[in-house]
């Protein structure tokens, strides 16, 4: 569907948050890994460990998010754990030289924001290829973090910090609250926002995009920053958890986005994906290696369903796409 938004023609984003066949499938999924671990281990559905899966995912969703918005807009960011190693590195820098806490927080975001700014812009006005650019930021973000710190670990992340983090808000867990509210805002600039549209646009077909009056270079640099953005958010979280900060967090948190993100229906030819699939993605990849270790399964094994699962969902895109 069309419309006009300042004279502009661009398409209708709604259809962002619908409920199709798609969500449909993706909800059964996780309804299926539900019940079938709910028979196999007593503790599996239980309000701890259900709060446990969600808690967990925390920071795999914050990244999937950002990496869904990338994806729509027919990109991809392969350097949002590098991002998120150099951002906590960083920001806990400036926590343990005692500068506040609510400046360091906001410095840390500002290190996500210049990681996206440098990647938008090299794949937006310079012309290069979204894989190639977040590739070399891939290395060269991790390198920066590791020179930093000579590979070694910054402790003394200050209670202050890390009671916020742990702290519970109606005896739901603050990571999971972030969750929530970060999904709420990104739908909302999703189905309710110009940008939503002109994100769905680009990704849909750049051209056309390009010639109804979208603005696709500045759009594409304000993705990849909120991409980065939420990579620091999520290195936050990481820090605040952990108490400390190493170089080397965040190695493969881009390939857990990127299959969340298509487990939820997010296609990687872009125009297409939703912040309801990717957090219903989030959760089954949580819930199923929850799941798998409740029953003693090696990692091995977790990662082998884990590949089966992205498969099947790839199969089903196949098999719906279009309805």
């Amino acid at each position: 569907m069309m419309t006009q938004t300042n004279n502009r023609a661009v398409p209708h984003s709604s259809s962002l948050f619908k409920f199709n066949v798609r969500d449909a499938g993706t909800l059964i999924g996780l309804l299926i890994i539900i019940v079938t671990f709910s028979f196999l281990s007593p503790v599996f559905f239980t309000v701890p460990n259900l709060l446990n899966i969600l808690q967990q995912s925390s920071i795999n969703a914050l990244i999937a998010l950002g990496m869904t918005l990338v994806i729509i807009s027919g990109g991809i960011d392969l350097s949002v754990g590098p991002t998120a190693a150099l951002s906590a590195v960083l920001g806990a820098t400036l926590m343990v030289a005692g500068v506040p806490v609510p400046l360091a927080v906001m410095a840390t975001l500002g290190i996500g924001a210049i990681c996206g700014i440098f990647s938008g812009t090299l794949i937006a006005y310079a012309g290069l290829q979204p894989f190639i650019v977040t590739l070399g930021g891939l290395s060269l973000f991790r390198a920066i973090a590791l020179i930093y710190t000579g590979g070694s670990l910054i402790f003394g992340i200050p209670m202050e910090f890390r009671s916020i983090i742990n702290s519970t808000l109606l005896g739901v867990p603050t990571p999971i609250v972030i969750v929530a509210v970060i999904a709420l805002v990104l739908w909302t600039v999703m189905n309710k926002t110009p940008l939503g549209e002109y994100i769905l646009a680009i990704g849909g077909n750049e051209e056309a995009a390009r010639v109804a009056g979208v603005p696709v270079k500045r759009t594409k640099v304000t993705v990849y920053i909120i991409s980065g953005m939420l990579a620091s958010l999520a290195s936050l979280i990481l820090i605040g958890r952990l108490g400390a900060a190493e170089p080397t967090i965040g190695n493969l948190w881009e390939l857990d986005a990127i299959a969340a993100a298509a487990i939820g229906g997010a296609s990687l030819m872009g125009g297409k994906g939703s912040v309801f699939g990717t957090i219903i993605g989030v959760i089954i990849l949580g819930a199923l290696r929850n799941g798998l270790t409740l029953l003693n399964i090696q990692a091995f094994y977790q990662l082998l369903a884990t590949g089966l699962i992205i498969i099947i969902a790839m199969l089903i895109d196949r098999a719906t796409r279009g309805k």
